[in-house]
């Protein structure tokens, strides 16, 4: 049974935006090689850290929500730790209230680019 999931991760600020969207593409690439489907991902672009990090006080956030099995997981974070360009990351499963909170914000967010 696929579960939902959302990793949200921060990329060092030093990066260029072909830099950024590369990293963010390759672990887009290891969620669909071990077979999870992309369901939304958002670029929430260059934001200031609470504190810093590494001595860095901004960073590139991304978010990527995804159904897969609980096994891509671990090969995900492994590759997170691997990677010296993301300062944090954050994955965790949805349960069905904040699925649905999801569901909703993208269909918003949708919306929003509609109008525009």
């Amino acid at each position: 049974m696929l579960n939902h999931y959302e990793t949200v991760f921060i990329l060092t600020p030093v990066l260029s935006d072909v830099q950024m969207k590369e990293a963010v593409e390759k672990f887009k690439a290891i969620l669909t090689e071990n077979g999870a489907k992309i369901t939304n991902e958002e670029n929430w672009g260059l934001r200031k850290l609470q504190y810093p990090i590494q001595k860095k006080s901004t960073g590139f956030y991304s978010l990527l929500q995804f159904d897969a099995e609980s096994t891509v997981i671990a090969a995900l974070e492994t590759q997170y730790r691997r990677d010296e360009r993301v300062l944090r990351f954050l994955s965790f499963r949805l349960d069905k209230y904040a699925f649905e909170y999801a569901e909703k914000r993208k269909s918003l967010k949708s919306k929003e680019v509609k109008e525009n």
